[in-house]
């Protein structure tokens, strides 16, 4: 771990019982709402994981024709 990280982790767990409570609070909460940034790379990374299973013939592709009417009909 770099000691960056080292010292942050020690002085969070040196803080009082309140003050660890609430930095815990709003650290999972951070886990729970991906920043936009972070979803965008996870789009383009299923981008890029769907574009190589259609090149490498793993899949393939549908008119859009019938995916609108599939939509549609659903």
């Amino acid at each position: 771990m770099p000691k960056t990280k080292q010292k942050i982790e020690i002085e969070a767990l040196n803080l009082d019982i309140q003050a660890r409570a609430r930095l815990a609070g709003k650290l999972l909460m951070s886990l729970d709402e991906p920043s936009v940034s972070e979803v965008e790379r996870l789009w383009l990374d299923e981008a890029e994981r769907r574009l190589d299973e259609y090149r490498a013939g793993k899949v393939q592709g549908l008119p859009a024709k019938d995916v609108f009417q599939r939509a549609i009909a659903e």
